[in-house]
């Protein structure tokens, strides 16, 4: 399925001082005092670090969607708070993906530099930090700055998680990506769900409101800070990447894979735009137009949590069962036809049956962990996982940046949701047929070296 699968055992167990030394030299040519320093882990290091990086998993997928969920619950007070036009507030909800197009692609060049774990350690730095400033950083400019920095660190992890699934556990990508995806879900319902409330309890101020999830990106640093006391092993190529035990300058050796050349990893740049740009415009726009309905804005967030924690039960489901599958399109026609479903009835009963329609534009919301389980799935090495899952969301979030801008532009010019909930469904049906050309067995390596 993944091409070399390799146990758990294995993969924490070989080392690379046991082939080559970290400058290319065989070991007999390696300092007494550099072997010594590079001896393998003990059984018990090893499993503690496997453990670590587990819990760095989850604690990074918990805030990849804070920052943007917490503040489409509280977007009606900040749009007043900061004197935003519809127009405005619409172009602020196209940042997530710019942001993710941006930097995003800059994730590869980064961990090949200082390792995947060091760059995911900054990233939720960046975070933290971007989280606590936007808030006070004064004026629409401040705030939109602000919230790129906390972006920037979202991006950058965003890319490299499936590439840090596939480094560490080679042998369970589908059962990995589904507790990070699970995760991430939680994080973004969590964020969904208790901003306005926390807010309520902390004195009513949005400011203190989007502040207080900077809490949350700090405790995701502690965990890769530890691992980067071993950083040979961060910047390690795993045996997942380097099955024949080939040297680093053998690796460097190999031919680049142009990944531009596969039809397989466009279809995917496709799918995963789509179903980013209906992600944000769930996120952005959902709770405001329930309480456009009618609902209060207590129950509004908590609809938008509703939808989100979907992704927890499914996002564990749906990865281990599209790794079961020769070809994924089954999955994502079903999870496509929930999304019309959920749109079309918004347009026509959106208070009516609220509960409804944010349990179906949950499931079609389930899209996103579909997809990195395919970024796995379609690429042989860990070195094809990094450029696919790189061009795949840097690509596919580019594709995205128009929907949340346009749907705020829509909604303001037309006085009502009919335009917006049309142009969301009508995205649907793109996104259905990208998913499917996606979802074949196919191989990124295999179509750039044909088409090459």
């Amino acid at each position: 399925m993944m091409g070399v699968m390799v146990s758990e055992e294995t993969l924490t167990a070989t080392s690379p001082s046991t082939t080559t030394s970290p400058r290319g030299r065989a070991p007999s040519d390696t300092p007494t005092s550099d072997r010594t320093a590079a001896e393998p882990p003990t059984p018990a290091t090893r499993a503690w670090t496997t453990r670590l990086v587990v819990v760095g998993i989850v604690l990074t997928a918990l805030n990849l969607r804070p920052a943007i969920t917490s503040l489409g619950a509280l977007l009606e007070e900040v749009r007043t708070g900061l004197g935003m036009s519809g127009s405005v507030a619409g172009l602020l909800t196209s940042v997530p993906p710019l942001c993710f197009a941006l930097f995003g692609v800059m994730a590869p060049r980064l961990a090949r530099r200082f390792g995947p774990a060091a760059v995911v350690c900054a990233g939720m730095a960046a975070i933290a930090g971007g989280l606590l400033i936007r808030p006070y950083a004064g004026g629409t400019a401040g705030f939109v700055a602000a919230s790129a920095l906390a972006l920037m660190g979202i991006a950058v992890s965003n890319v490299l998680m499936p590439v840090i699934v596939k480094r560490w556990f080679p042998d369970r990508v589908g059962s990995m990506t589904g507790l990070y995806s699970m995760a991430l879900a939680l994080g973004t319902s969590a964020a969904a769900a208790v901003t306005v409330p926390m807010t309520e309890v902390l004195g009513g101020s949005w400011r203190t409101g989007l502040a207080v999830w900077a809490l949350l990106a700090a405790a995701a640093v502690v965990p890769w800070l530890a691992l980067l006391r071993d950083r040979g092993q961060d910047r390690d190529t795993r045996p997942a990447e380097n099955p024949g035990g080939a040297s680093g300058s053998a690796r460097e050796a190999a031919p680049a894979l142009r990944i531009t050349r596969s039809r397989t990893a466009w279809a995917l740049a496709v799918f995963f735009g789509l179903q980013a740009t209906a992600a944000y415009i769930t996120m952005g726009w959902m709770a405001q137009i329930f309480r456009d309905a009618g609902v209060p804005a207590g129950t509004a967030g908590l609809l938008l949590a509703v939808t989100m924690v979907m992704g927890v039960p499914l996002a564990f489901v749906i990865p281990r069962l599209a790794t079961r599958l020769p070809h994924q399109g089954p999955i994502v026609v079903a999870l496509g036809v929930c999304g019309l479903l959920g749109y079309g009835g918004l347009h026509l009963a959106p208070a009516e049956g609220a509960w409804a329609w944010a349990l179906l534009i949950g499931v079609a919301n389930c899209s996103f962990p579909l997809a990195l389980t395919m970024v796995g799935m379609r690429a042989r090495t860990g070195a094809g996982v990094v450029q696919l899952s790189a061009f795949a969301q840097s690509t596919g979030y580019l594709i995205s940046i128009p929907g949340p801008f346009l749907v705020g532009v829509l909604y303001q010019h037309s006085g009502g949701w009919g335009l917006p909930l049309a142009l969301m469904a009508a995205l649907m049906l793109p996104q259905i047929a990208a998913g499917v050309l996606a979802g074949r067995d196919r191989i990124v390596e295999d179509e750039a070296a044909r088409r090459g």
